[in-house]
């Protein structure tokens, strides 16, 4: 490899496997000199997460349902062209997989346990209520006779 910064953590020892990752390059679009019409610079990133060994199967099912949408025969891809240079378009790819494959293998969120209300607050509030309402009830003009 033409010196890479290593592997791409996911998350924990899990990374990226250099392996399995299928690069494509091209042409950006875009404004540039005469120099952008040789240069493939846009990097193109795909990964198969559906068949892929690299990550647990638990992470696996996670990551194929949250990334339902995004997935094409279950491949994720990721563009990067706002670089000029290739290189520094792959590194932007690469951290975009992982940052995507490590929110998508996040473990669900700990479901809320309600609390309850201690019955002092609950008794306080609802005779502040009654005073207010009462208060608001001698404000009528009318004569109570």
């Amino acid at each position: 490899m033409d010196g890479m910064s290593g592997p791409h953590v996911i998350r924990g020892s899990v990374s990226l496997p250099e392996a399995e990752l299928m690069w494509r390059f091209s042409r950006s679009s875009g404004p540039g000199g005469q120099h952008v019409n040789t240069s493939d610079s846009q990097v193109e990133l795909r990964f198969d997460l559906a068949r892929t060994e690299a990550l647990p199967e638990v992470w696996k099912q996670r990551a194929l349902a949250k990334l339902a949408g995004r997935l094409v025969d279950g491949v994720v891809t990721v563009r990067a062209s706002e670089h000029r240079s290739q290189w520094r378009n792959r590194e932007t790819a690469a951290v975009r997989l992982a940052a995507l494959l490590a929110e998508a293998t996040a473990p669900p969120p700990k479901p809320r346990r309600p609390t309850r209300i201690p019955r002092g607050i609950n008794e306080r509030r609802l005779r502040e209520k009654k005073q207010r309402s009462d208060t608001k009830r001698g404000r009528t003009g009318r004569d109570w006779g």
